[in-house]
């Protein structure tokens, strides 16, 4: 089987994988094909977290299960090698006996960490690894982060006018278009959480769902250090739980899915990667206002970033738009709003 074609699979394996950005957490993202003499006869992806992972649900999807001990499996991630709400995949596959099982990244996870591997190799099985693999890291950027770096990955995401201002006379104010609002949903539906600072949510009094479309809303944080955001904030509605991050109180209101979670006041950021973490919140999209976005800047603490503007929009005054000297990667029109979005190298995993 040539190169070419164990690429193309793997292709797919992402492709499949990639239908679930938003519903795994805390798992990562997995794909697979299974392919008997050049024919793909079974595909599948995890779900959800807790529901049979990707090999399972492609094993399953095959309608000759006599066909598997001569087939290859292609897998995006390493295949899981211990006990957790589901058996191991690599058991599974060592049962079937696959004739080969391709697989595009290895998991550092210390659960699994090359033990999949060993587990196949031991039942005879050949392994090849690394296939698209860079395709494959970023695929599950969020996951390799949260394990590797102890932390959160962050996306900071903000709107601004021609002239560079996020709002007029410091008011609430429409800056993108239809398409760019349901794009920004999409992107609350893909994170694990999003974080706005008290200012914010005093201002704005923001509901920060995913309410545009069908999806899962994220965790909300508020970044409320003195606990100055009233009770009666649509933040603390039963919409979606609430993590309120203070310097003040320590408590969880299960009733109403509000967890108060207090940290130090001396390295803010820090010990809020630290909580988050703690908590298994493996991505945070920040989107504002100005200070806390201007406080993740500074401190280099930003994986991705994405800038909504609109070109024919001229504010007279209000609140300026971070300075942010980066050159995008790439950018994306939506109508008359252009998105640039940026990519920190420097934090790439």
């Amino acid at each position: 089987m040539t190169r070419l074609s164990h690429e193309s699979y793997m292709k797919r394996c992402i492709e499949l994988a990639g239908k679930a950005l938003g519903y795994t957490y805390p798992n990562p993202l997995v794909g697979c094909v299974i392919v008997h003499e050049g024919r793909i006869i079974g595909e599948g992806f995890h779900q959800k977290a807790g529901e049979a992972h990707a090999e399972i649900n492609a094993i399953r999807s095959v309608k000759n299960p006599n066909l598997l001990p001569e087939s290859t499996l292609y897998v995006s991630l390493e295949p899981c090698a211990h006990y957790g709400k589901t058996p191991p995949c690599a058991l599974a596959l060592k049962e079937i006996g696959f004739k080969k099982v391709v697989i595009g990244a290895l998991d550092h996870h210390e659960k699994v960490n090359g033990k999949g591997i060993a587990l196949l190799k031991e039942a005879g099985i050949e392994v090849l690894t690394g296939v698209l693999e860079k395709e494959c890291q970023h695929l599950n950027r969020r996951f390799f982060t949260f394990h590797q770096k102890k932390r959160p990955y962050i996306i900071l995401k903000w709107a601004q006018s021609a002239n560079g201002r996020m709002d007029e006379n410091f008011a609430p104010t429409a800056i993108g278009n239809a398409p760019s609002k349901q794009w920004v949903h999409q992107l609350r539906i893909e994170e694990n959480a999003i974080l706005v600072g008290a200012q914010t949510a005093l201002n704005d009094n923001p509901r920060l769902t995913a309410r545009e479309l069908n999806g899962p809303n994220p965790i909300r944080i508020l970044l409320d250090p003195d606990l100055r955001v009233p009770p009666h904030s649509r933040l603390f509605d039963n919409e979606a739980p609430t993590l309120i991050v203070n310097h003040k109180l320590e408590k969880e209101d299960q009733a109403n899915q509000n967890t108060f979670v207090k940290i130090e006041k001396e390295n803010t950021l820090d010990n809020l990667m630290k909580a988050l973490y703690q908590r298994e919140i493996q991505s945070v999209l920040v989107e504002g206002g100005a200070n806390t976005l201007e406080r993740f800047i500074s401190a280099g603490l930003w994986d991705e970033a994405f800038i909504i503007k609109n070109p024919s929009l001229v504010l007279q005054s209000g609140t300026f738009a971070p300075s942010f000297p980066h050159r995008p990667s790439h950018t994306e029109n939506l109508e008359n709003n252009l998105i640039e979005c940026y990519r920190n190298l420097t934090h790439a995993v």
